[in-house]
């Protein structure tokens, strides 16, 4: 009797401890519902960006420039496109990975690649210091030219470098400027997780604070767990939100700005970099602002348990490696249950969710971000939207009301097509039918308008009314 109650006691014991800390025990078992609060919108093709190598384009990134009033977009192997306001016009812009600029992309592998672009608010405005530049952020195999930051340790795989572009003519049809400037290279440690998204804050008008000012995201180097604990640590600028102004010059290279209301510049620490808007990040995959409150939000990929929509301010400390999500980190596979939104100088997401939920795939990662404040498409209004990258399943919350973690606020958004409602992934397949993940990214143009890009078919679509 005594034997047998003791064998029950040890077995609750381990099971406690499994669900405690390991990845076997779903954190969230409740899923993300699959027909409460779905949202249905049209869909419309609206431009197909051409195949490179007989593959289909690999699309990072659509925006908009109304100083020229088109659209941009680049695939992942070196081509930048511009895309009239109609979808009717595909036009390559420029090819950063030509052999005459030198910048060398390397884009093997899904995670390496021309990873993002910003156009300067000043772009389209001639006699402005930023007309007719921008910059683009990408993997490169080149590395020979000196590194600004190094790691503390790993392969040495590649670089991630940031261009700076000028075209003479903002408004040509194709890129007439010469060489890029080199503003900052990062050596890369790993192969996996490198660069991320870079743009300038939409809704800063000349004259304030943040206008010019340029966010890009740094991912904490590669490999698994943040191997050399970069993401904590304020003096290198792996797993960071940074901010700088690419028009000064007063960085330690000298290339480029380190703005004087940036978090970190006046910790009286001679070792945080002055470049660091926010830190604790894994890999920083988008982020995007609300235009009615200025509110920024990140899609950072997680681990392998959990992924994660946060809220970003100036200093922000979104806790990885301590934490993946709202959980105490504790290897690849394990996180602890019991452990969950304990330091309350770490800022946890605001929607998460996990690797088992039955609407995704064997892989998952999430990306996004629109917040929609427009009034075109009245089902989207005051949403942030969001998604899954692999699964290509698309996400909302409340704008207003934003949640405090968990993915009970998350609801799903589907698509009405030929009299049918679909998910992404049955559009794609209808054009693509051995296509096994979506790989979804956002895009945005003029009037709140919202797109859909991915890397199997590549035609990017419009959500409509």
């Amino acid at each position: 009797m005594m034997t047998t109650l003791l064998t029950r006691l040890v077995a609750v014991m381990l099971l406690t401890a499994s669900c405690a800390f390991g990845q076997s025990i779903d954190p969230f078992p409740q899923p993300i519902a699959a027909t409460e609060g779905v949202i249905r919108v049209g869909i419309a093709e609206f431009a197909t960006v051409p195949q490179v190598g007989g593959e289909a384009a690999r699309m990072m990134l659509l925006v908009n420039e109304p100083g020229t009033r088109r659209l941009f977009v680049n695939d992942m192997r070196g081509p930048l496109y511009t895309v009239s306001y109609d979808g009717k016009t595909v036009t390559p812009y420029v090819d950063i990975n030509a052999a005459n600029w030198g910048v060398k992309v390397q884009s093997q592998g899904r995670e390496r690649g021309f990873q993002s672009f910003a156009l300067h608010p000043e772009f389209g405005r001639q006699g402005a210091r930023g007309y007719g530049k921008f910059y683009t952020y990408t993997d490169s195999s080149n590395m020979t030219p000196k590194p600004d930051f190094v790691p503390s340790g790993g392969d040495n795989t590649h670089d991630t470098v940031l261009f700076e572009w000028t075209a003479r003519n903002a408004a040509a049809a194709t890129y007439d400027g010469g060489p890029p400037r080199e503003v900052l290279r990062i050596r890369q440690p790993f192969a996996n997780h490198n660069a991320g998204h870079a743009s300038f804050n939409p809704l800063a008008m000349s004259g304030s604070a943040d206008y010019g000012l340029l966010y890009f995201g740094l991912a904490d180097g590669g490999s698994g767990g943040d191997p050399f604990n970069s993401a904590q640590n304020l003096g290198t600028p792996f797993g960071k939100i940074l901010r700088i102004d690419p028009l000064g010059r007063n960085s330690a290279n000298g290339k480029y700005g380190i703005p004087a209301a940036n978090p970190f510049v006046n910790d009286n620490n001679a070792q945080t970099l002055g470049e660091i808007y926010a830190y604790g990040v894994r890999n920083p995959q988008r982020f995007g602002w609300d235009p009615k409150n200025g509110n920024m939000f990140l899609a950072e990929i997680g681990q392998n348990i959990v992924e994660e929509i946060s809220q970003i301010t100036p200093g922000a400390n979104l806790g990885w490696n301590t934490w993946e999500a709202s959980f105490r980190f504790i290897s690849r596979t394990e996180i602890r249950l019991n452990e969950r939104r304990l330091d309350p100088k770490v800022t946890y997401p605001l929607v998460e969710y996990d690797h088992k939920d039955p609407l995704l795939g064997a892989q998952v990662a999430t990306t996004g971000i629109v917040v929609y404040r427009g009034t075109a498409i009245p089902q989207l209004a005051n949403l942030v939207i969001f998604g899954d990258n692999p699964s290509g399943e698309v996400f909302y919350f409340n704008a207003d009301r934003l949640p405090s973690g968990g993915q009970d606020a998350i609801h799903r958004i589907l698509f009405n097509s030929g009299g049918t409602t679909r998910t992404l992934m049955q559009l794609i397949k209808e054009k693509n039918a051995g296509a096994t993940r979506a790989d979804l990214r956002f895009g945005t143009g003029p009037d709140n308008r919202v797109f859909l890009l991915n890397k199997q078919d590549g035609i990017v679509r419009e959500i409509v009314r």
